[in-house]
């Protein structure tokens, strides 16, 4: 005899599918505000007669938001709700999207730009803590699901953006066309909106400053950090790094589409992995960089499609270091101050990976020294993977501390 399903079960089912769509939705929507601008970044600086260097401001941006709105959130979480904060800055990065490519001045552009990148920088942080809070027996699955969905987003802001652009009236058209995907990740979301006053009475209020007290907070800040240096500079300088030894340029825009490309199944896998074999796959990702450096190094032309699909994989570092923020916290309110420390801190220190690679190419004329930079992050991902992934959380060490 088959028993129909209870009202609430049933409730309950379609509460945790609507969740599961503002996940991919959100993820989706990640880094599309970022990606888009690399990708019209010419017509850009023609459209709003911009320099080198204010262009060059523009692109680092996200990295300056990611780090200084992505440090408030989790205050802003705890007086607004973390769905009412997540929900709001989704509403503010559409209407920053929609109205920034309009702007006729690079002021204004960068301006509209900080709102456009509200999400990306709130959704960095909470996006951990909500599938903590949602799923936490799930953490690994709910993880992939986004990150995937994130890695997707991002190969499509960087690869669709100008057709969409020449297709229908622009480079303005094809950026503020992204606007459209975040005001549809809203949505999902709105029905859980009422929950955030119980929750957010429930969830312990932890500051990021006690962070400071655990060496496993500390130890998964520095992997974070490494392991994003070298993605920095993989999509800032590894295009320049493939002209400059005479690959054609769109060949090189091609390979480096497919290091990221590379990256959506790598996403969807990697956070999946059992946490007590963390360390072996994050071995085997550094394992992979390691090959692609040697062969940039010694290799350059002859190898190029190899070294960028080996250093696509080993990129699955990230949504792994994703993984862990969820993993190494008891509750959401601490899973939000240790994401929050740890890629606030982190974004700001893989910002000057970019920035150091073209100093040292710029000073010596030289691929040698910057290819030092990647090896000495690389080394630094895989030693500080080990106290990230042991089984320890820092809410035990800041109560001991």
């Amino acid at each position: 005899m088959t028993t129909a399903a209870t009202p609430t079960a049933v409730a309950r089912g379609s509460h945790h599918r609507m969740l599961v769509a503002a996940l991919l939705l959100t993820g989706l929507s990640m880094r599309t505000a970022v990606t888009s601008v690399g990708a019209a970044l010419d017509d850009l600086q023609r459209g709003l007669h911009a320099s080198g260097t204010v262009a060059g401001l523009i692109t680092t941006l996200p990295v300056v938001c990611f780090a200084g709105i992505g440090a408030l959130t989790p205050r802003l979480s705890r007086h607004l709700g973390a769905h009412r904060l997540l929900t709001g800055s989704l509403v503010v990065t559409t209407v920053g999207l929609l109205l920034r490519p309009e702007m006729g001045n690079s002021a204004g552009f960068a301006a509209l730009s900080v709102l456009a990148l509200a999400a990306g920088a709130v959704s960095n942080v909470l996006m951990p803590t909500l599938v903590k809070l949602h799923f936490p027996e799930r953490i690994g699955p709910m993880t992939a699901l986004y990150t995937t969905a994130l890695a997707v987003g991002v190969t499509a802001g960087a690869g669709l953006t100008v057709p969409i652009g020449d297709a229908v009236g622009g480079w303005r058209v094809g950026l503020g066309s992204w606007g459209l995907l975040t005001a549809v990740a809203v949505l999902p979301w709105l029905p859980t909106l009422r929950r955030d006053p119980a929750e957010a009475g429930a969830a312990h209020a932890v500051p990021m400053s006690a962070m400071l007290h655990s060496r496993t907070a500390w130890a998964v800040m520095i992997f974070f950090a490494a392991q994003s240096m070298q993605a920095y500079i993989a999509f800032g300088w590894f295009a320049r790094f493939l002209v400059g030894h005479g690959i054609s340029h769109a060949t090189a825009g091609a390979m480096v589409a497919a290091l990221s490309a590379v990256g959506i199944p790598v996403s969807l896998v990697a956070p999946r992995v059992p946490a007590e074999r963390q360390r072996a796959v994050i071995t085997a990702f550094c394992g992979c960089n390691l090959i692609a450096y040697v062969g940039m190094a010694l290799a350059p032309v002859g190898g190029a499609w190899v070294w960028m699909v080996l250093a696509g994989i080993g990129g699955g570092t990230f949504p792994i270091a994703l993984t862990i923020i969820g993993l190494r916290a008891r509750d959401a309110g601490t899973t939000a101050s240790l994401s929050a420390f740890s890629q606030s801190l982190g974004y700001i220190i893989a910002g000057s990976g970019p920035l150091l690679f073209g100093a040292l190419f710029g000073a010596t004329g030289s691929w040698a020294l910057p290819l030092a930079v990647l090896f000495g992050s690389l080394v630094i991902t895989q030693v500080a993977a080990w106290p990230a992934t042991a089984p320890r959380f820092v809410d035990d060490e800041m109560r001991m501390s």
